[in-house]
Parts: C-alpha cells; structure tokens; sequence
C-alpha cells in the first residue's frame, strides 16, 4: 500500500460527514495519528570503519500528534504541537548482505508550524498546507551487538505538511483531518561511536481538529413568501329594486360604488347599464320602469367619477328575467340593473 492509496481511502472514509466549510477563527486543538514511514537511515561510520553504502532499516511504525493553535480568521493558522514517531528495527543491510535486528526507534519532540486553509476552494473540503520547525529527540534501542544499545540523541527537525479538513456539521467547530507529513532532522546523530545519518519520515495521519467559539452555521433562510394574486376583479354588478320602484337603496349604491372603483383597474371600453323588471304591470310600463332603474344607477356611476360618455343606457322591460315567472307575478330578483364592464 503507497501513500496515495492511504489518502485517497482517508478521504473517502470521512466524505459523508462534510459540512459547509467556514473560515476558522480563534483558538484551536487538534489530535491524530496514523503511520510513519522511515526512509533507510545511512550508517556512516562505525567506530572508526567508514560506512559507506551500510544502512539502518526500520519496520513500518506509527505517529501520533497533539496541537494547540490560533487560527486569524483569513486562512493563515499558526500552532504549537507535540508529536510521536515509533518504528521498530528490522536489519542493518550493506554490500556485504544484511544483519536482522531487533529494538526500535523512537523520535519525540515539540514543532512549530505555520499554515494556510483554502476555504474558498470548496464548500465542504478545506485543503491546507503548512511547513514547521522544531526539535526531535531520537531514541535507539537495540540489542545488537555493537550497536547503539539504548541511547537518546537531539537534533534540529523541520517538515511539510499537506491535508484537507472536512467540517462535520452536528458539532460546529468540529472538522476530520487527513494529511500526509514529511519530518526531517538536521545533522548527523554519534550513538557511541556509530554515527547515524538523514532520518526522514513519511507520516499519513488521520485526526479531528476542534475551534472555539464558531457559531452555528446559519439556517437556510427560508423562501420569500409568495404574494398571492390578486383577486380578479368582476366585471358584473347587479342592483335591485323595490316594486315598482326606481330609486337606490343603501345596498344599491355600494354595488354601484364598487362598480366604479373596479372600473378603474380593468382596461374599460364601455360600461353597459341594463333596467329590467318583474312581470306585473304593462309591458310598456314596465319597459318605461326598467329605462329609469337604468338611469339612476348610471347617474350613481357618473356622481362616483365614472365619465358619462363611458356609459350606455338600455331597458328591456319585463324580458330576459333572471328567474321566469307568468303574467303579473312579482319576484324580486327580476327587478334589477346590471352593470356590465366591458
């Protein structure tokens, strides 16, 4: 399994979880841990015998960290941490073939790091980078003979940090980390008398990294209400009247007075006035009626602001009844004036 296999299965473990990614800001800590990869140690010397092209191998090991930092708010981190790298020795190999060997090494110390979160390049992933220094203390414990038995070195450590923080969304502040670590020291390293060269390592970690004080992130703001349409307006008004009468009730002139306002908000041709009556009376006296209910609600229409040339007058008499009767029956519903906008 190589590096790039371990990161992309990191990721895919975490994937679910993401959240919206927010700008961190304030006080931080993080944890993680995962494996540490050594690269072949160069034995330099040996006592006095050179030794060129002999080195230390080491078994695949782990790593653990512990962060506190502060976070400004425009992507830039700044963090002090604690870390722990533990690989176990396999053998010393050399042109001469390879000697197996047991014990381990051991590499501890604090580290300084700075990095950058690009918050803007995904909503719910944010890639970081970041480089660090510090001092590592390394610890070799073996049981070889010859070897370095059970001592501790110090040296000047620095490394390179690259990861992606995934926010989870039922803990504000909270976010998943994985990330690949490459750790280097400084110098040679003399464990009485056998003098130790590089000593790098390749870290793949997988962590949770807490923020203080982040807010929740904020609900989706819930649609616009929609206005609802308005309300078509009518374009038919009936009035009616008492027998025999062709004066406006009350009632009478509020429908003639909402007649007039609507007429306003509708494209108008013309306003047609139309006088009918019930079936008692003449025919020609009913038709005299009907002409006279049409003329006092189109002089109503005119005394509410509706233009005189606007309005037609018509009366048919006892004929078109709303409801049909026989000869010199008095119904009330027949006694009326429409009002028609057209």
């Amino acid at each position: 399994m190589n590096i790039r296999t371990i990161l992309a299965a990191s990721t895919l473990l975490v994937l679910p979880l993401a959240a919206h990614a927010q700008t961190a800001q304030g006080l931080y800590i993080g944890l993680g841990g995962g494996l540490n990869i050594m690269q072949d140690e160069q034995v330099k010397s040996v006592g006095n015998v050179n030794g060129s092209g002999v080195n230390l191998d080491t078994k695949l090991g782990a790593t653990g960290v512990g962060s506190i930092g502060w976070a400004y708010g425009n992507g830039l981190r700044a963090e002090v941490e604690f870390d722990y790298r533990y690989n176990g020795l396999d053998k010393v190999s050399g042109p001469r073939g390879s000697v197996g060997l047991s014990g381990s090494e051991q590499k501890y110390g604090p580290m300084v790091n700075v990095l950058y979160d690009f918050t803007t390049l995904s909503p719910s992933v944010v890639p970081y980078i970041g480089a660090g220094a510090g001092y590592q203390w390394i610890h070799e414990d073996t049981n070889a003979g010859g070897a370095a038995g059970n001592q501790t070195a110090g040296a000047f450590a620095y490394q390179g940090i690259v990861g992606a923080a995934i926010p989870v969304s039922a803990v504000p502040g909270l976010s998943l980390t994985g990330e690949y670590r490459f750790l280097g020291t400084a110098g040679d390293r003399n464990y009485s008398g056998i003098k130790l060269g590089n000593d790098y390592n390749h870290s793949i970690l997988m962590g949770i990294r807490y923020a203080f004080g982040t807010a929740p992130a904020p609900a989706p703001m819930a649609p616009a209400p929609i206005a609802a349409a308005p309300a078509p307006v009518s374009r038919s008004y009936i009035v009616f009247f008492d027998w025999d009468k062709a004066d406006l009730t009350d009632r009478a002139r509020q429908i003639v007075s909402e007649a007039a306002v609507n007429s306003t908000k509708v494209q108008v041709s013309r306003l047609e006035v139309n006088g009918y009556t019930d079936a008692s009376g003449t025919p020609a006296y009913n038709q005299g009626l009907s002409v006279r209910r049409a003329q006092a609600v189109a002089a109503e229409l005119v005394k509410d602001g509706v233009p005189k040339s606007a309005i037609t007058i018509q009366g048919f008499g006892e004929t078109h009844p709303l409801v049909p009767t026989g000869a010199n029956v008095r119904e009330p519903q027949n006694r009326r004036v429409e009002i028609i906008i057209k």
